[in-house]
């Protein structure tokens, strides 16, 4: 479980200036080809009530967490793709319930940005990206 000393870490860190540029880059470059449908997918998850804070999972290897969305070779990305949401991160005490504010408080506007959860080797962390204008 993530204590609330290391989730303010973790949420502070979130698109901090000193995440690393290059990470950012291949989250970003791989983000612009499946952003549509995360962005259809988030308005869904919020539409039919299941949650206000929809979050994805972008990961380089398999994990247990959300459903699966998009497979890599689906759009030719680095990350599979899951749909999930903080009620699930609560749920498995990925986040502790003394940190549920902290979360919602630092949760960006999902219309205009898409929460990922990217696990990648020993980078995992929240990276809020924001969704390309029309």
């Amino acid at each position: 479980m993530i204590n609330h000393s290391n989730e303010n870490t973790i949420l502070d860190d979130a698109n901090s200036p000193e995440l690393d540029q290059k990470k950012m880059g291949v989250i970003t470059e791989d983000f612009l080809k499946v952003c549509d449908n995360l962005k259809e997918a988030s308005y869904q998850i919020k539409s039919r009530g299941f949650s206000q804070f929809p979050v994805f999972v972008a990961a380089v290897d398999e994990v247990p967490l959300g459903n699966t969305l998009f497979f890599k070779d689906d759009f030719k990305t680095r990350y599979e793709y899951k749909a999930s949401m903080l009620e699930e991160f609560l749920q498995r005490e990925l986040i502790g319930s003394e940190s549920e504010a902290l979360f919602k408080e630092n949760y960006k506007d999902p219309e205009e940005y898409c929460c990922l959860f990217v696990m990648d080797g020993k980078f995992v962390s929240f990276v809020y990206v924001p969704y390309p204008e029309d």
